[in-house]
């Protein structure tokens, strides 16, 4: 859920306004076995929710070691929404420099 908060903000003589947005973010990370973990990614801006979904697979000549397959996994899965986010931005861009408005949804 997005939540959106206004406070004024003085520079100078002029008052302005300042912003902040909270965006949500979930990693579901599943350890399928000791050699395979799977992390579903959603990035929640409350315009548009970003998916994702990454595995990391154990090298088998490396002992067992779950905690780095969660970190691999979740550190592809957060690359993807990056990606994902930046296709977006600029999606949006071109859009607003030919003055076309984007609906969003929601």
């Amino acid at each position: 859920m997005t939540q959106q908060r206004s406070a004024p903000k003085k520079h100078g003589t002029a008052q302005a306004r300042t912003h902040t947005k909270t965006w949500s973010l979930r990693l579901d990370i599943q350890e399928e076995n000791e050699d395979l973990t799977r992390v579903e990614a959603a990035l929640d801006t409350g315009r548009r929710t970003l998916r994702s979904s990454t595995t990391a697979h154990r090298n088998p000549q490396d002992p067992p070691a779950p905690e780095i397959g969660d970190e691999y996994a979740a550190g592809r899965a957060l690359l993807e929404l990056g990606r994902q986010l930046l296709r977006e931005g600029t999606t949006d861009a071109e859009a607003n420099a030919r003055g076309i408005e984007k609906e969003f949804p929601g």
